[in-house]
């Protein structure tokens, strides 16, 4: 039988992944810690995405800065063991990756905004890893929750993929599913991580080249 070890460059299949549990995790703070909003609610009249980008805690952070988030929480989504704990998606076994969602208000923030966010702040090239982190849950995601936001993620990993390339960066990796797979809330004290712990770690950065999504069209 393969080590534990082993999962970590590759999905668990379904009789290789851990049972999990049939209860969420407790989440016994339902408010943000940065801005008093619900991390869980019916959210009507806003929007949601989700994006993973390697560790959750600094890309979370890059989130509820942007004027028009309304709230954001972290969480495990993509893989096959039902309500997992942090540890069990650490050992490779679960098939999930670290996601953050986003709450938003399309009247003060668009998708595609969010998405030049997400690109221009990991390299979304390197399949199985995010820097220094290596492990199926810090690859690159995009959950789509709406028809329009598969659309735009599309398009936006198209567009970006050219300005990688002729960087000379490899391939996107990024998975982009629509619609989204189930999202489990992570424990408590990973919600807006950073804000409580502000020298906490952060393996969060970008390639350093620029999304054209919102940029003005080249003079041709």
């Amino acid at each position: 039988m393969l080590g534990i070890g082993a999962f970590k460059q590759r999905l668990p299949r379904p009789e290789e992944a851990l049972p999990g549990r049939d209860q969420p995790l407790p989440l016994h703070s339902n408010q943000h810690f940065v801005n008093s909003h619900p991390l869980k609610d019916r959210f009507a009249g806003y929007e949601r995405i989700r994006f993973a980008m390697g560790c959750f805690w600094g890309a979370e952070r890059k989130f509820w800065t942007l004027p028009g988030v309304y709230s954001t929480s972290v969480g495990y989504a993509g893989g096959v063991t039902p309500n997992p704990t942090y540890e069990e998606v650490c050992s490779g076994l679960t098939g999930h990756t670290e996601v953050v969602e986003v709450v938003f208000d399309p009247k003060l923030v668009s998708v595609a905004q969010l998405l030049q966010v997400f690109w221009e702040s990991h390299d979304p090239t390197q399949g199985m890893r995010q820097g220094n982190d290596t492990g199926t849950q810090y690859r690159s995601a995009i959950h789509c929750l709406t028809e329009a936001e598969y659309a735009a993620a599309v398009a936006s990993r198209d567009a970006y993929a050219v300005q990688l390339e002729a960087a000379g960066y490899g391939p996107i990796t990024t998975e982009i599913v629509y619609p989204a797979p189930t999202y489990y809330y992570a424990e408590d004290y990973h919600q807006q991580y950073l804000a409580k712990n502000p020298n906490g770690y952060c393996g969060i950065g970008g390639t350093g080249v620029s999304c054209p999504i919102g940029l003005p069209p080249a003079a041709g």
